[in-house]
């Protein structure tokens, strides 16, 4: 495929934040080690994890010493920020560099990693999860979904089958006598007239519909191309199974894109900048409509409302497209840590880094890491947690050691329940478990494609630019169509073909 000059323009961005190495903690200038002076307690092992920031800034270092002290492990967390996560992930293997923990962006990148384990980077850990009191209470079901060639190399931080649905202000919408988005056309509707009717009233041309990021899983793009009914990753058409690019959906859901981007109804700089980014927009009143996670609505709110006490906002996740309603399901886990040869010399040391995981999911411990600390970050009432309404001091101290968590509510006995009060909230709760009725599974979930495992990388990146450059004007369908047939002669006909051998067996047992 040409280099084209989102290729080069996105080229040059990855080479600066190669360069300028990934964020430390602290205060962002300083490597995590330096703060180390004041932990409690002399811990008697030390352990490097890299670990994805959802969140603009580093947080404190306060928990990271309580853990510290709680586990009996010196710990330097290298803090990489979201949108160059994968990026600083991929050339730290590369280079041998990794820490003794890494955690994968996303259940998807464990796909991309499978070569890497095969050919014996990271250690198998299935056969001891049974010597740790907490990790041996992991779900089987969901470790088998993060098996490769039904062997376990990570543990996983347990996820919703679906988050995801619409974040929208309701303030904008009822000024503009707008209803909640039921169909597409009404939500392509709240997204245009959020951009050009003033929904803020301030009589300037300043806002826009949509704000996005450089994300097209867990952006605003993979939850709208289920409204139009596209599968999830991989579908069956005419009997076989074929990759989701392929469906018309995919298709439409771009022409959707197309069609926000050129008439500005959108960011247009959405294929370069990360979730905080993307937030920022939402929370400085410029942006109307956030999709991604419902449960992002509690820390979207209360930023927001520091800038405009008065906004209001609301949630949705049923969308009726051409099919239907329907919504892309997660395999149960949101992200799981692989632990590198490279770094992690024994088996011994394994067993060290895991006890430290284990203890991770002490109730205690995990309360720390979910909710932060109690009668500061949050009180218990009737048992149940009440967080503290300084959602900016949360999602500073608190909120980025979430990207730290083992299991969940399901593995940890012990682990507190939210006890929430904001109805939207609530509503976003109610909606998360309402998603499980609609929901689009991947067929391909359970199957293995060797050619996937080695070439994934490469055969997702045509593709992904290419639905950015179809979306931004560079290319049209016709040169869509060349990048997907470019896919199948880089690799993506033998994936067809292997995926459909796997998908036969399966079928016939």
């Amino acid at each position: 495929m040409k280099r084209n000059r989102l290729g080069c323009f996105m080229l040059l961005i990855l080479i600066l934040l190669l360069a300028g190495g990934c964020v430390r903690a602290g205060d962002g200038n300083h490597h995590s080690e330096n703060r180390k002076t004041e932990t409690s307690g002399s811990p008697s092992a030390a352990l490097s994890i890299l670990a994805n920031l959802h969140t603009s800034t580093v947080p404190p270092d306060r928990l990271e010493r309580l853990l510290e002290e709680k586990t009996g492990t010196k710990l330097d967390i290298q803090w990489v920020p979201d949108g160059s996560y994968e990026e600083k992930v991929n050339a730290a293997l590369a280079t041998e560099s990794l820490p003794q923990a890494v955690f994968l962006k996303n259940s998807a990148s464990l796909v991309m990693f499978r070569s890497a384990i095969r050919d014996g980077q990271f250690w198998e850990i299935g056969t001891l999860l049974d010597q740790f009191p907490n990790l041996k209470r992991l779900n089987r079901e969901v470790l088998r979904n993060t098996a490769v060639d039904g062997k376990y190399y990570g543990l996983y931080q347990e996820r919703p089958l679906s988050r995801q649905g619409i974040i929208y202000r309701q303030d904008w919408a009822e000024r503009l006598g707008l209803k909640p988005p039921s169909t597409i056309d009404e939500l392509y509707t709240m997204i245009e007239r959020f951009a050009h009717d003033d929904p803020d009233g301030n009589g300037k041309a300043d806002t826009i519909g949509l704000t996005d990021r450089n994300d097209l899983i867990y952006g605003a793009f993979k939850t709208i191309s289920s409204y139009f009914g596209t599968p999830n990753e991989w579908g069956v058409k005419e009997g076989r199974l074929q990759p989701e690019f392929m469906f018309p959906g995919y298709i439409e859901t771009m022409k959707f894109f197309r069609k926000l981007h050129q008439e500005q109804l959108m960011n247009v700089d959405f294929p370069v900048i990360g979730k905080a980014d993307q937030q920022q927009l939402f929370i400085e009143g410029k942006a109307g409509v956030y999709i991604g996670a419902l449960g992002d609505v509690v820390s979207l709110d209360a930023k927001l409302k520091e800038r405009q006490p008065d906004a209001r906002l609301d949630v949705e996740n049923r969308v009726k497209g051409p099919k239907g309603y329907g919504i892309w399901s997660t395999p149960g886990y949101g992200s799981v840590v692989l632990f590198p040869k490279s770094a992690i010399q024994t088996e011994d040391g394994l067993k060290e880094v895991l006890a430290f995981f284990d203890q991770l999911m002490e109730p205690e411990i995990a309360n720390m890491i979910y909710w932060g600390i109690e009668n500061e970050h949050y009180t218990v009432e009737g048992g149940k947690v009440i967080p503290s309404d300084d959602y900016a001091r949360l999602s500073e101290e608190v909120r980025p050691y979430l990207a730290l968590q083992i299991g969940g509510h399901s593995t940890i006995p012990g682990l507190l329940d939210v006890g929430y009060s904001w109805p939207t909230r609530v509503k976003a709760e109610q909606l998360v478990k309402d998603n499980d009725e609609q929901l689009i599974h991947d067929p391909t979930e359970s199957l293995e494609s060797v050619t996937y495992n080695n070439k994934g990388v490469l055969l997702q990146t045509i593709i992904s630019d290419a639905t950015y450059n179809f979306i931004i004007g560079e290319i049209d369908e016709a040169g869509f169509e060349s990048a997907a047939a470019e896919w199948k002669e880089q690799g993506g006909g033998k994936v067809i073909e292997e995926f459909n051998e796997a998908y036969r067996k399966l079928q016939n047992q």
